[in-house]
């Protein structure tokens, strides 16, 4: 008789139910999150005709932690469900909202029981994938967390020293978040201890920075422009105001240190991936933002029945809501915000470095689209035609493409 096993997970412990083909109660378990209980998981999943040629199917509410890799890695049929949609069918059987670990666990064996052919099995990703996801997370996570960091004393600077802000957003493309900018803000925090700023000091302040040229030239422009009359708050509050930016200077140090760490480890990572060649073909996608989106799409070539999926899962693909004669598309809310995230940033590049996609991008918005829908149109494209290269084992061809486009250029 076919099985099916539920697993409510939690921090110290995971409450296990496996039932029949009929829905009925066969074991239940609470289990440790040790080695201990998943040896009994195991145990029990033996005492039950469990096998590697036909291996009893889990489903679990998070895609992430030990127990999971654990399963995964016996080559078990392991499926994760948004904790929204069971929350849905766990309203099948009661409306009253009564809640319990085990009434989940059950739950989750019941989805699998009814509906497992409606529901995405985890990936069977390689090893290197794996380690790449870690990592492009990581940074995308630190590249977040910097930008956090930079509006936050970005916010407070101007509140008490606007000229440091005209200095160096001027001059530098990172702005505050440059290596020179946050040298000079570490020497001088305050407007009082920047007028009093010599060029000398400032000119060492870039060489700590990593600056190797013109640095007598900036250093002196820097020092006036940094004496440019500014209004000032008390002389307590405005170094009291000093103290908080340098703690935030603090925090904007370690978030840049992170994000060029993980963003060089995860990029000598995805170096060694055999889509290396595939993902970076692509406009738009160098080590940075091509690790990312494997990282969310994985080298399961399961995964994904075709490109359509796909774009439903990276949220490009528009969302048709009808009933009766109201008819209404819009974008779709509900996706991997991480691929969303990345897949942005992917077609913007493709639409400033590409001709054809650019033009793709221009005639979206003669046609009515606002920016963001007329990019998210073409990432679409893009997200569409990788998932054939992949498949197929091509290099990106924007003649292939763009054919309408090219031809016409042509």
């Amino acid at each position: 008789m076919k099985l099916f096993c539920g697993i409510d997970w939690a921090e110290a412990h995971h409450d296990v139910a496996i039932v029949d083909e009929n829905g009925q109660l066969v074991a239940k378990k609470r289990i440790n999150d040790d080695p201990t209980g998943l040896a009994q998981l195991v145990d029990l999943f033996a005492s039950l005709g469990d096998s590697a040629e036909d291996p009893i199917p889990v489903a679990t509410e998070t895609p992430r932690g030990l127990l999971v890799a654990s399963l995964r890695a016996t080559g078990r049929a392991t499926y994760s469900i948004n904790p929204l949609a069971v929350a849905r069918y766990r309203e099948r059987h009661s409306v009253a909202r009564a809640k319990s670990d085990h009434a989940d666990a059950m739950t989750l064996a019941n989805i699998l029981r009814v509906d497992a052919h409606l529901h995405r099995q985890l990936p069977a990703d390689t090893e290197l994938c794996q380690a790449i996801a870690v990592l492009a997370r990581a940074h995308q996570d630190a590249t977040w967390r910097r930008i956090k960091a930079h509006n936050e004393l970005r916010s407070v600077l101007r509140e008490f020293f606007p000229t440091f802000l005209e200095a160096f957003t001027k001059r530098f493309s990172l702005g505050i978040a440059s290596p020179e900018a946050r040298a000079v803000l570490a020497i001088a925090p305050t407007p009082a201890a920047a007028a009093k700023l010599t060029a000398s000091r400032v000119a060492a302040a870039l060489r700590r920075a990593g600056r190797s040229r013109g640095i007598d030239q900036a250093a002196a422009d820097i020092t006036t422009a940094l004496r440019e009359p500014q209004m000032h708050h008390l002389a307590q509050v405005e170094t009291a105001m000093g103290m908080q930016a340098s703690a935030l200077l603090a925090a904007l140090n370690t978030a840049c240190a992170s994000v060029e760490e993980l963003g060089r480890a995860s990029a000598e990572l995805f170096e060694r991936h055999p889509d290396y060649a595939i993902i970076t073909s692509f406009p738009g996608l160098g080590d940075s933002t091509g690790a990312r989106v494997l990282a969310e799409i994985g080298d399961d070539r399961r995964r994904f029945v075709d490109a359509r999926a796909l774009k439903a899962y990276a949220g490009s693909a528009p969302i048709t809501r009808a009933s009766g004669k109201s008819v209404s598309i819009t974008r779709r809310r509900i996706k991997n915000d991480r691929l969303a995230a990345a897949g942005w940033i992917w077609a913007f590049g493709a639409a400033t470095h590409c001709r054809p996609a650019g033009e793709h991008y221009r005639q979206r918005r003669e046609l009515g689209d606002r920016h963001a829908a007329a990019q998210r149109h073409l990432f679409n494209k893009l997200i569409g035609q990788l998932h054939y290269c992949l498949q197929n084992q091509q290099h990106f061809d924007e003649a292939k493409a763009f054919p309408v486009i090219v031809a016409a250029a042509a």
